[in-house]
Order: C-alpha cells, then structure tokens, then sequence
C-alpha cells in the first residue's frame, strides 16, 4: 500500500475549505468581501472550489473608496465577468455625499477609515449575516486576536474578549437580530502560504503585485504612487523606480517596494527573504501603536 501524504498548502485549503461550507451552512446571506487584494482572491478561488461544479453561492462585496487603484477596479470587473459572480458595490463617496462620514484633510488624510461607515451601512442595507474576508492573523497583532466566526454587535462592534470558544473546529453561528459575523478562511495562513498558493494554482493577481515601474514619491519611509488625489510637500520629488506592492489598498497609503520581481516564482523568493510585514509600508497602520484594533473594534474589516 502507497504511502499516503498531505502536503501542508492541501492541509490549509482543506481547513478553509471546510470553513467555507460551513459559513454556507449556518448563515443566511453571506457575502465575500472583495478588495482585489491577494488575499481576497484567494478566498473566491477557494470558494469556487468549495462548491464546484456550482457557481460560488456568495456575492462578491467591494467598499469602493474612490480612490483605488485604476488595476484594481479593472481586475474586478474582469474576475466577476469571467466568473459569474454577483458583484456588491459599497460607495465612501455616496456616504461622504450623505453626511454620514467626513473627508480627511492634510498631508497623510485617506478614506481608508472612512470605509467602516460604508461597510456597516452595506451590511444592514443587504441584510448580510456573514462577512467572509481575507484577514490573516500573522499581518498584524489585532488580527491574531480573531477566530475563524469572528462575532459583531448590533452596532458592527467587535470585542476581541468576547469571541466564541472554537474547540475541535466547531463554530458557533447563533446571534441576535442586528449582529453579523465576520468569518476568516485563510486566518492560519501566511503571507509566504498565500504565494506558494497562488504559485501552485496559477492563480491570476492584479499586475500591481509584479514588479513595474511607475512614478512614485519618497514618503512614511515607502514608495507612495503619484495619482491625482496626491499632493506633494515641499521636497519631495517624483522619480520612476522599479516597484511592486505587497498588499493593496487607498491609492493613497499604499506604498511600494523597489523590487525586480517580476514573476511569480521571483516573488515567492522575494518574500522568502522579507524581515518586515507586509502591511509595514500602509501609512494607516503607522498612525498609532493600536491603530487597527481601534479601526477593528468599530467594525472595520
């Protein structure tokens, strides 16, 4: 009898697998939410696996900010096309319209925040029980915190010390009317797992992850990209570098770094290699010492 092995990217697509299936079981409306982001692909690509030859049984979520990368929003566009996926739009810009959140001002303002207004909003207005994103714990430390069914309130608050008990890989769906959960597939992966992934199903990324080069300026310590929401201090200036990004998100606080890596083979070297975390080049993560648990406890993703 043959040796029977299970390698370790089988294991974590099995885990989430199984957690996929059992968001289907337990909840009446989930969603994914969609950033156009790595990891967010990741999850529809496994989703797509989890119930195939069926079409993926959730709607894909985007809290659009208006200022995303132009690669992005045509990346979407094209995976829900090809797809056949439902796509549901969440606008920050409507809510700035309607009063309901205030645009940031200075040198550093993005509409990132400004998306957890958005997001519960598009919660209610859907009637959405479960948010299925692709946070992983080891991007940051407020992220280990969560489990797999992460539970909100009825006010889309999230309280790391009142999370349900996941013993023997059973999750506990029940809630009241108004609270939502958030569910987290790919939680125990790595940002190494994700591109061993990806490079093992050929998964096809936005061309922003490959190596380009693009006009950029020097600031928070990272390449940030020139758009036209960017204004420029005195002293800085615009170069060209050869940059990629290792996680996406506002145009406007995603910085780059300079690579050559160009492939999906030379990032997975790449990454290998990298001693800080990839959300070390977000600005919004540098403004405070809590910043994402803070944004997390009003019900950011």
């Amino acid at each position: 009898m043959s040796k029977y092995f299970l390698n370790y990217l089988d294991e974590l697509e099995s885990e989430a697998l199984f957690v996929l299936r059992e968001v289907w079981a337990q909840f009446e409306n989930p969603v994914i939410l969609f950033s156009g982001g790595k990891d967010s692909i990741v999850v529809t690509h496994l989703a797509h696996k989890a119930f195939y030859p069926a079409k993926v049984p959730f709607p894909l979520m985007h809290i659009d900010t208006g200022h995303n990368f132009p690669e992005t929003i045509e990346f979407r566009d094209k995976l829900v096309s090809e797809k056949g996926l439902q796509l549901l739009v969440g606008s920050v810009q409507q809510s700035i319209d309607e009063g309901r959140v205030a645009e940031e001002r200075g040198k550093n303002a993005t509409r990132n925040i400004l998306q957890t207004t958005t997001l519960l909003d598009a919660i209610e207005s859907h009637k959405i029980d479960c948010a299925i994103g692709g946070g992983r714990r080891d991007e940051e430390k407020a992220r280990a915190k969560e489990r797999f069914f992460s539970h909100r309130d009825d006010f889309g608050q999230w309280d790391p010390k009142n999370q349900r008990p996941e013993l023997w890989n059973l999750f506990n769906g029940k809630q009241f009317e108004g609270e939502h959960f958030r569910a987290f597939p790919i939680s125990n992966w790595t940002e190494m797992d994700v591109w061993n992934y990806i490079l093992r199903e050929q998964i096809e990324i936005p061309s922003l992850y490959y190596a380009h080069k693009r006009q950029v300026v020097w600031r928070n310590d990272s390449w940030i990209p020139v758009s036209e929401y960017l204004k420029l201090e005195p002293g800085e200036a615009i170069e060209i570098k050869k940059i990629r990004f290792r996680t996406l998100g506002d145009i406007t606080i995603t910085g780059g770094i300079e690579s050559d890596a160009d492939t999906l083979e030379k990032i997975v070297a790449e990454v290998a290699a990298m001693r800080q975390t990839e959300r070390g080049n977000r600005t919004d993560d540098k403004r405070s010492e809590s910043a994402m648990e803070d944004r997390k406890r009003e019900g950011y993703f």
